[in-house]
């Protein structure tokens, strides 16, 4: 069952961004452009995480964050959106009752991997350190990976590739945001991120086993678990 996320955010082009990225990832989403609405919408249903701006028209976010818990007593975790900055407007989130802060301009992937973590919390799966993915499997504690229970070893730049894979798998990730994610400002040639890829693919393909990397030409790059799931 799709995990549901409330977006309450009043820039529309954030909005947007989340919600395409978030609903590839597998989450079901809904969206609240005002605090008073938010907040109504938080109350209305049951939710598995909210992404809460701060600056908001109607009510603002500590405010509304802040009736969340005290007035309605509702312990689904929050994790803040905000442009601001400084540890006290840090601290007045937590103080009213944000599980996680993060600060814009920010990664999707990073709102991904923090909304995912909290939920995780919330729900006590922390002790689950393991990514999977049709027989593929990635354990986050000591960075082994498995296939059917064989053994693989990968460069570092690869295990980085596979984990932001893995994190949505099915969902299809540029090259550019693959090559941002895992080579930062520096970023490679333009046959760097083909040649780590070529790479991954070789190590986890063993005999008689499918490809689970899918290249979308012209697009980027997709985990899929069988030939009847590529394009």
């Amino acid at each position: 069952m799709s995990m549901k996320v409330l977006i309450v955010e009043d820039d529309s082009s954030i909005t947007a961004n989340l919600y395409d990225y978030l609903e590839a990832s597998g989450y079901q989403i809904d969206v609240a452009s005002n605090g008073y609405v938010g907040l109504e919408m938080a109350l209305a249903d049951s939710w598995d995480a909210i992404l809460l701006d701060l600056s908001l028209p109607g009510l603002d976010g500590l405010t509304l964050c802040r009736r969340l818990r005290e007035e309605a007593a509702r312990d689904t975790p929050v994790l803040m959106l905000t442009a601001r900055d400084a540890l006290d407007d840090k601290l007045a989130g937590f103080v009213h009752g944000a599980d996680d802060y993060l600060v814009k301009p920010f990664s999707l992937m990073e709102v991904g991997a923090r909304l995912g973590a909290m939920i995780k919390r919330y729900r006590g799966q922390v002790a689950t350190m393991d990514l999977r993915f049709a027989d593929v499997r990635l354990d986050l504690s000591t960075m082994i990976v498995e296939r059917a229970g064989r053994p693989i070893k990968l460069p570092p730049k690869c295990l980085h590739l596979l984990r932001i894979l893995m994190q949505s798998p099915r969902r299809t990730f540029t090259r550019a945001e693959l090559e941002a994610e895992v080579w930062g400002e520096a970023l490679p040639g333009s046959d760097t991120l083909r040649t780590h890829i070529y790479t991954l693919r070789r190590a986890l393909v063993g005999p008689d086993e499918i490809d689970v990397i899918e290249t979308l030409h012209g697009v980027g790059y997709r985990l899929v678990a069988s030939a009847d799931d590529a394009n």
